[in-house]
């Protein structure tokens, strides 16, 4: 699954794993070709000596080589430098999510202002499990941000309303999402029992990036691969993926997990849309084709109302005559009425909505 960043090709090859430094292997790729980019840059958390626990046992923190950088001004350079490959990748309507924590954050946050995008919202990862501040001298460290932001103020980025919603009960989505921190049969350890990767993210929150902001087959592309979360959610939600890791050892785990990996059936991997994206029906082609006939009489909802169907496709009541709209809203007395689930016709005996017949319209039409 590791691809050589030396073979170079104009055609993008996706679910597979890069290797070398990620500014140079994005630049190497097709511009315009990725719908999302999630990326986890270092935190250049600037730690200095050991951190200890109350019992002396020492804390695994994130003191990776990779984290180091000799100033802000080095991070700056190196942040830049990034988001201007990965945008160019971008097409015109993607987007680009950046995960940080106070260290880093708000310096990516001006950056990604700087290179064009433009900042649709930014969440705050709230840990239900954070790691206690062992020193005390600070307010325990329990969130992370995520800056959501779109190529440009003119991208039409997708944005799955209507999935977040159901994802969440019912109530539309909040920007503070409460999800624990990877632990568990998810977090990846090595031969010796300890952390494959210091900073490895749940799956849970890579799963709520993208149900909210890819389509089925999208590519998306995470620049700072690690072991491969990114791409284990990418795969299992029909979605394909772009690694790049310059770690070997990341890169090995992240190809062990990667294949224990099943993509979901494309009806369960696909996401609530909004009535809107779906074609437009309207309630004159269920007369013209016979579905319903003219002068059949339809009932309300609630049983107390009754109309007739004309040639056109409007309906007449004793005191009203329009659309189905129209005239569901004057019976009712109320300012509107969505005629499709108001008004139902008998087919032996049984009250059917006439909204079945405008679903098996859109379906010949899909087909």
């Amino acid at each position: 699954m590791t691809t050589d960043t030396s073979n170079d090709t104009n055609d993008l090859q996706v679910d597979v794993i890069h290797s070398g430094d990620c500014i140079e292997v994005m630049r190497g790729l097709p511009a315009g070709s990725v719908d999302l980019i999630f990326a986890d840059p270092p935190y250049n958390l600037q730690l200095k000596g050991e951190l200890l626990r109350p019992d002396n046992s020492k804390v695994d923190a994130v003191d990776d080589h990779w984290d180091r950088f000799a100033s802000f001004a080095a991070y700056d350079e190196f942040s830049r430098a990034w988001l201007a490959a990965a945008r160019r990748l971008l097409k015109p309507d993607g987007a680009i999510w950046v995960i940080g924590s106070y260290h880093n954050i708000y310096r990516l946050g001006a950056c990604l202002q700087d290179a064009g995008f433009w900042i649709l919202n930014d969440v705050v990862w709230r840990k239900s499990n954070p790691m206690p501040n062992f020193r005390g001298k600070r307010l325990t460290n329990a969130h992370e941000t995520l800056i959501w932001a779109a190529k440009s103020d003119q991208s039409k980025y997708t944005f799955n309303y209507e999935a977040m919603k159901a994802l969440n009960e019912g109530v539309q989505m909040r920007s503070d999402w409460v999800i624990p921190l990877c632990t568990g049969a998810e977090r990846l350890k090595t031969a010796s029992g300890e952390k494959a990767h210091p900073t490895q993210k749940p799956e849970a929150l890579l799963h709520r990036v993208l149900v909210a902001a890819t389509k089925p087959g999208d590519v998306v592309l995470d620049p700072f691969f690690g072991t491969g979360t990114t791409g284990a959610v990418a795969r299992r939600l029909g979605r394909r993926f772009i690694g790049i890791e310059r770690e070997a050892e990341y890169r090995a785990a992240a190809e062990a997990r990667l294949a224990k990996v099943r993509p979901l059936e494309a009806e369960c991997a696909a996401v609530t849309q909004p009535r809107r994206a779906e074609p437009r029906v309207a309630f004159g082609q269920l007369v013209e084709r016979g579905l319903l006939a003219a002068g059949e009489v339809l009932h309300s909802l609630n049983g107390r109302h009754a109309a007739k169907i004309r040639a056109d496709g409007t309906l007449i009541a004793t005191d009203a005559r329009g659309s189905i709209h129209q005239v569901g809203a004057a019976l009712e007395g109320a300012p509107s009425c969505n005629g499709w689930t108001y008004w139902h016709f008998r087919r032996e005996g049984v009250s059917v909505p006439i909204d079945v017949l405008r679903q098996q319209i859109r379906a010949e039409m899909g087909n």
